[in-house]
């Protein structure tokens, strides 16, 4: 019997953390083959910051709760030239990784970078090249929303980093980080 047939199936959901849309993609994985399963958004209202990081808690937590992953992966926040929006992000992850962490998912984190390489092959890729890439990699019948593809590619990154980690070459690749 080959490994693949004895390879463990695994939930996996990937966040795309925003303060004012949040996007999700589950997927069921061997670490080779990926599989969909479920995606959406999250559109985040509310005037201000305490109660839409609130929300994104509520309902990532019931996600959560409707999909049963068992593992949670999430982008890491990168800072460009507005920070201020690089920290409302920030705590717009820390509310998702919160939902996570309360449903006791191991959560990996990945750069933007490392995700967009994982699913289209560079790291430069752009919005609609992942969700071009998202549609054919799970054989969809149609074209993700931009925030559902990016968190079905950070579930689809996130399942490469774990069937390396359980080759023993996880510590070699950049852009992944456990907690």
């Amino acid at each position: 019997m080959s490994v693949n047939k004895l390879a463990q199936i695994t939930r996996i959901i990937g966040i795309d953390p925003g303060s004012r849309c949040t996007g999700y993609g589950v997927i069921d994985s061997d670490g080779f083959r990926h599989k969909y399963v479920g995606s959406g958004f999250v559109k985040i209202v509310g005037d201000e910051l305490p109660e839409r990081l609130g929300m994104i808690f509520r309902e990532i937590s019931l996600i959560i709760e409707k999909w049963q992953p068992q593992m949670m992966g999430i982008e890491q926040v990168f800072v460009n030239k507005n920070v201020d929006s690089a920290l409302k992000l920030g705590q717009a992850r820390g509310a998702a990784i919160c939902a996570g962490t309360n449903a006791q998912l191991e959560v990996g984190e990945y750069t933007p970078r490392a995700i967009k390489k994982a699913v289209v092959g560079h790291g430069a890729a752009d919005k609609e090249q992942i969700q071009k890439m998202i549609k054919l990699l799970l054989k969809l019948d149609f074209v993700p929303q931009s925030d559902e593809a990016d968190g079905l590619a950070i579930a689809i990154c996130h399942a490469n980093h774990m069937n390396l980690k359980k080759l023993g070459i996880a510590s070699k690749v950049r852009g992944g980080r456990w907690r």
